[in-house]
């Protein structure tokens, strides 16, 4: 036989054989092939590129190991960016410099960090040959083992320039604290926004020297600060206006010239113009020098809306039937953000409607009416609508005087009429009406369609006279509120789990149930109190098991939203409520409805599908009920 060769490449040997073989000699001769075989082919193959798993120490300190993973490129690239072995070792090798800057910047200056690779460390001549020869399974494990080291604190803090004594103390730091890079910039932002809030618009805080002293652990810190002048507001220029007007824009800015520099002033007239409706987007710049009079110049950048949009909608629910609606809207209709509203909407095919409903509406709204902080709104709309509990055909006309009072409180005050013919039970009714609505609101939630946390509540007050039918003259009073409790805070994942509470209560003063007209009775079932039930089958019913409506409501609702993933999520509710004949709340039988339901979460809202049933039966209230449609319940 030839002389060896390493295994796994090609040789080439030659031995004389006998020509008669013995049947030990062919074993033999089968048994080195398949050695010959075995031993040439590698057991497994070596990975390229190289799998693996990255395990990090705990350091005791949560927001550091946060720090460490998320500087890490072993952990952000490790699925999108593959490695081979030599690659892999000189990530580990970057990832050193990533780790220790982590440590320095929570403190630790002398700290340092260990990174092994399968068992080697990073300066192990023979790891990227032992990484070539690895199978892809299992993937080697990478292991990050911090050593903190002394922490350091601050010694000694300089400010040099000119700075006011008041101005000082804004930096928030103090001799003796740790050394933590986080707040040794932070204070730096603090005390040039506080030297920024009075009237230095041209303040400077260079980014602040830090000499280290290892021999004590410590560090001293400097801030240069180069403060300028107190300077005023100089001229106010709006740029990028074509259709609203100059002038009413002017008179809604909450700066003037003269006034003293105020950048959280600055920012507040900015987000007021942005809330008009009528611009797309508000910037306000400043220069970094003053103008000839040593005021500094304020340029107000506006995009214009488009003057007209139509929007779609539609929702279905099993005792409603199915609601489309469509709207058009003037945003700007005489220059001054004047809006013009129209919308009508058809619904159908629900189990607590005998017939279609219609519905007709157009809305004038003038903002800054009389005062800057108060609009005029008028409304006329038109109905005809065919429910278990009746039939109405009206048309309806207010006006209302609406104001903002504080930054979450507003409230209105109007007149109201509507002429409207009502049937029920065979009986056919005019009425004429004429209200006097007085409403105060407030509202601190974070969204309008999925609020996760904040209040709403609502107080309205309506005198009413009727003319026709009974004549009477009565008081509805209606209080609501909802409420949201973010538990998901509690772990640092806001918004995900969320405990909706709603409320109602309503009475009437002044008429008894027979002398209100139907439809200013109070009725409870449906998506808006009690889910399980048809719309307005709680409360009393006629002998024919329609509604009759009450003169008082009282219902509430517990809700768990929960999300899932990142864009789906589910609910659990039970609602509760009652309708009594008396004008006393609390009085009457209390009807319970639990459900659950699916969201899915999109850009504009969540879209909501709610299963509910009744947990009491009554007659004509339905076995359950679905409810589909755009944004959380309530």
């Amino acid at each position: 036989m030839g002389d060896p060769h390493p295994l796994g490449n090609n040789f080439a040997c030659s031995t004389r054989l006998p020509r008669r073989r013995s049947r030990v000699s062919r074993w033999v001769a089968a048994v080195f092939a398949v050695a010959t075989f075995v031993l040439a082919t590698p057991l497994s193959q070596a990975a390229d590129p190289q799998s693996y798993v990255v395990r990090f120490d705990k350091t005791g300190n949560d927001a550091l190991d946060q720090a460490l993973h998320d500087s890490s490129n072993l952990v952000s690239l490790r699925e999108t960016a593959p490695a081979g072995p030599f690659a892999l070792v000189e990530r580990a090798r970057e990832d050193e410099t990533r780790f220790v800057a982590a440590l320095h910047s929570f403190g630790y200056y002398k700290g340092s960090v260990d990174i092994t690779i399968a068992g080697h460390g990073l300066r192990d001549s023979n790891l990227p040959d032992l990484l070539s020869r690895a199978p892809a399974n299992p993937p080697v494990k990478v292991t990050v083992v911090p050593k903190l080291g002394p922490l350091f604190h601050i010694r000694k803090i300089d400010i040099e320039g000119a700075v006011p004594t008041e101005m000082r103390a804004q930096l928030g730091l103090k001799p003796g604290a740790p050394a933590r890079a986080e707040d040794v910039l932070m204070a730096q932002t603090r005390l040039l926004n506080a030297l920024r809030d009075a009237g230095y618009a041209l303040a400077k805080v260079s980014t602040p020297t830090v000499i280290e002293d290892p021999a004590v652990n410590s560090l001293d810190v400097t801030y240069t600060v180069t403060t300028g002048p107190r300077v005023d507001f100089g001229k106010i220029s709006i740029k990028g206006l074509h259709n609203v007007n100059q002038s009413f824009v002017e008179r809604r800015l909450l700066i003037h010239s003269g006034e003293q520099f105020n950048p959280q002033t600055l920012e507040k007239a900015r987000a007021d113009l942005a809330s008009l409706g009528v611009f797309a987007s508000v910037q306000a710049t400043t220069p970094d020098k003053l103008d000839a009079e040593g005021r500094i110049p304020v340029e107000f950048v506006v995009v214009e809306r488009p003057a007209h949009s139509v929007s779609f909608g539609a929702a279905y629910s099993t005792d409603l039937g199915a609601n489309l609606t469509a709207s058009w809207s003037d945003r700007n209709l005489f220059g001054n953000a004047e809006q013009l509203n129209l919308s009508a909407a058809v619904q159908g095919g629900g189990t607590a409607l005998h017939g279609p409903a219609n519905y007709a509406n157009a809305q004038f709204i003038k903002p800054d009416f009389l005062d800057r902080n108060q609009s005029l709104q008028a409304d006329l709309g038109a109905v005809r609508q065919n429910l278990l509990a009746y039939d109405q055909n009206a048309v309806s006309a207010d006006l209302l005087l609406k104001r903002t009072f504080l930054t979450h409180w507003n409230g209105s005050i109007g007149i109201s009429g509507e002429a409207e013919r009502i049937a029920q039970e065979g009986v056919t009714r005019n009425y004429t009406l004429i209200g006097l609505p007085l409403t105060v609101k407030y509202d601190d939630t974070n969204s309008l369609l999925d609020p996760t946390d904040g209040l709403r509540a609502a107080a309205t007050v309506t005198p009413t006279h009727s003319i026709g039918g009974s004549n009477a003259s009565f008081v509805l009073m209606q209080l609501s509120g909802s409420t949201y409790l973010n538990m998901s805070s509690l772990w640092n994942n806001p918004g995900r789990s969320v405990i909706a509470l709603r409320g109602l209560i309503g009475t009437a003063a002044g008429a008894t149930q027979f002398e209100l007209p139907p439809d200013q009775r109070f009725y409870a079932g449906g998506s808006a109190t009690v889910r399980g039930y048809k719309y307005q089958s709680i409360g009393p019913q006629f002998p024919d098991g329609n509604p009759e409506g009450g003169t008082s409501i009282v219902a509430g609702t517990v809700e768990l939203r929960q999300r899932i993933l990142s864009d789906y999520g589910f609910a659990a509710f039970v609602d509760g409520g009652q309708v009594s004949a008396s004008s006393s709340p609390f009085v009457g039988d209390l009807k319970f409805g639990a459900g659950i339901g699916a969201r899915y979460y999109t850009s504009f809202g969540p879209i909501r599908l709610d299963v509910a049933v009744p947990l009491t039966k009554i007659r004509n209230g339905g076995s359950f009920e679905i409810y589909l449609g755009i944004g959380q319940a309530f």
